[in-house]
């Protein structure tokens, strides 16, 4: 006689994948988002930029595959099919579809870096359109398990990706953020996706999607909507005076109101006639990376942002917590102000924006010092 416990065993298997198939999706999003968010939130390292390119090879190995009416990976699924244990614990389990999982995987990973890292580098209005973007890209892989059948969509997928680790590999090949290398980058990943797609078996799929988006992501770096990749913003302090110590770099600040518990500093700051204001930041920038900053002081007047001085000073990559500097700028008038942090080709990296109140005795106990 059969022992009970024995034949409910694979049943209460299949319902455990059963329901996993549900949960672990999400918990690996979740995961994987909060992984990315831990480990290449603040930089981007060379071993980074390693792993993506992996990722890459490994979807471009199976779309080429797939491309293939009776490819390896069709005839690996269906020995996986073939197996009898296999069968009879997921066979609720559409196993044969094992190489789109595995691509939308990869592709989510790549979009759940690329969306931490654009998030972690914009900090203006413009830029935040394409971190929203990857951000409504990476939600809504999650959900197009069933239509990665449609090789058109892969390809655009893996374009995408492509161009995008392309114009972050440069500056680390060419130590530079030169805007002609954001171009080449963008039309050399669009190019690499037209060849593997030209020599895929029967050209499965459609491939200007991919043009398209190599066109819109150069129009909207001209627009100014994409950040100096992989330039990425760790501070930016707007101050009463700054002084340099062996521990750092000592700021005078205006107290934030009790109710913006999230900050230290205000945005509103009490001037005497002819007092400066300093504008401290941090950039990362990847080691061998060289380029120059400017600080844009504008002042708005009639509704418009008027620049009026624009100081700057050489950045060297390779420092973990970003490379520091800062200008001043003194006889500042009343009223809305703020600060463009901008590459040589005035590719915006943050924008600090604050109000000036012209006082002529400023109350001493709203101020407190910071370190950085």
């Amino acid at each position: 006689m059969m022992n009970p416990t024995e034949s409910e065993q694979p049943s209460r298997l299949s319902r455990w994948l059963a329901r996993s198939r549900m949960v672990l999706p999400i918990s690996f999003f979740i995961g994987g988002f909060v992984w990315d968010a831990i480990t290449i939130g603040k930089k981007v390292a060379l071993s980074d930029m390693a792993i993506f390119a992996a990722y890459l090879v490994l979807a471009a190995v199976l779309m080429y595959q797939l491309a293939a009416p009776s490819s390896s990976v069709r005839r690996l699924g269906e020995r996986l099919l073939s197996w009898q244990w296999l069968q009879r614990r997921v066979s609720n389990w559409t196993v044969q579809d094992w190489p789109y999982w595995i691509l939308q995987f990869l592709f989510g990973s790549l979009l759940s870096a690329l969306f931490i890292l654009y998030f972690k580098s914009s900090s203006y209005g413009l830029a935040w359109v394409v971190t929203l973007v990857l951000g409504v890209l990476l939600v809504a892989n999650e959900f197009m398990e069933g239509e990665y059948r449609r090789l058109s969509l892969c390809w655009s997928m893996f374009g995408l990706c492509t161009i995008l680790w392309c114009n972050f590999a440069f500056p680390f090949l060419f130590g530079s953020v030169h805007a002609a290398w954001f171009y080449l980058s963008t039309v050399l990943g669009a190019t690499v996706t037209y060849a593997l797609y030209q020599r895929a078996p029967h050209h499965a799929g459609r491939i200007w999607p991919v043009w398209v988006i190599a066109g819109l992501l150069m129009l909207a770096y001209r627009a100014d909507m994409i950040p100096p990749v992989p330039l990425v913003k760790q501070a930016v302090v707007i101050a009463y005076d700054l002084e340099k110590s062996p521990e750092g770099y000592w700021m005078t600040v205006e107290k934030s109101p009790w109710w913006q518990f999230w900050r230290v500093d205000s945005d509103h700051f009490y001037l005497q006639p002819g007092q400066k204001l300093v504008c401290f930041s941090a950039v990362f920038a990847p080691q061998g990376l060289q380029t120059k900053l400017l600080h844009d002081w504008q002042n708005k007047v009639k509704g418009e942002w008027v620049s009026v001085s624009m100081p700057g000073f050489s950045l060297t990559g390779g420092r973990d917590s970003g490379y520091r500097g800062y200008t001043y700028k003194t006889n500042l008038t009343a009223g809305e102000w703020r600060v463009r942090i901008q590459t040589e080709t005035r590719q915006t990296i943050a924008v600090n924006a604050f109000r000036v109140t012209i006082k002529d005795q400023p109350d001493a106990q709203r101020r407190t010092r910071i370190r950085y």
